[in-house]
């Protein structure tokens, strides 16, 4: 039997999947999960960037209360540059976690994700942020008319709500919009 045969023998036996082993042992040897299952024939080293990843889980449901964002106990997070694309590297990106199913049309419960600091006037109807409101912080779908800013869900659950507050909230920060996120497959 071969070195090959017998790692295939013993992923089977443990129950993962081709594409997880390729991933862990990608991360270890720091080359490609495509290049080590034979999908590539060219050897790229991947390369990581590190971000602030802040130890709290946001809301997708109902905006409850959590330690303000900015805090002194910020963890890092190493994100293969690859899976960033263009936000590769970017210096002003921090990740947190998503806890709830108020937007589990776009991302589910658990996912990671990454968060740009914007302009206010940057925004669009229909993009995806994180604000707070008198130290509630959630992740909504934001829309803006002339005297309103509604936070909407995106949720194939009905019950979940808008919260609609006035444009001119002095309670009221976004910190930022959601430009990525990752899904971990259990």
């Amino acid at each position: 039997m071969t070195v090959g045969e017998r790692i295939k023998k013993r992923r089977k036996e443990v129950k993962m999947s081709a594409d997880k082993m390729g991933e862990l042992i990608g991360k270890a040897l720091n080359v490609s999960p495509v290049y080590l299952m034979g999908w590539d024939t060219e050897e790229k080293v991947e390369t990581y960037s590190t971000y602030p990843y802040l130890p709290v889980s946001i809301s997708a449901g109902v905006a409850y209360n959590v330690d303000p964002l900015m805090r002194d106990d910020i963890e890092t997070i190493s994100i293969p540059d690859e899976i960033m694309g263009k936000w590769a590297n970017d210096k002003n990106i921090f990740f947190m976690r998503v806890n709830g199913d108020s937007m589990n049309n776009v991302f589910p419960h658990g996912s990671l994700i990454a968060v740009k600091p914007v302009e206010l006037h940057t925004l669009k109807n229909g993009d995806i942020v994180v604000y707070s409101e008198c130290g509630d912080y959630a992740v909504k779908r934001y829309y803006r008319d002339d005297v309103r800013i509604i936070f909407r869900p995106d949720s194939k659950d009905p019950s979940f709500y808008d919260h609609i507050t006035d444009i001119s909230n002095e309670n009221l920060k976004i910190h930022g919009k959601v430009v990525l996120y990752i899904v971990e497959l259990g």
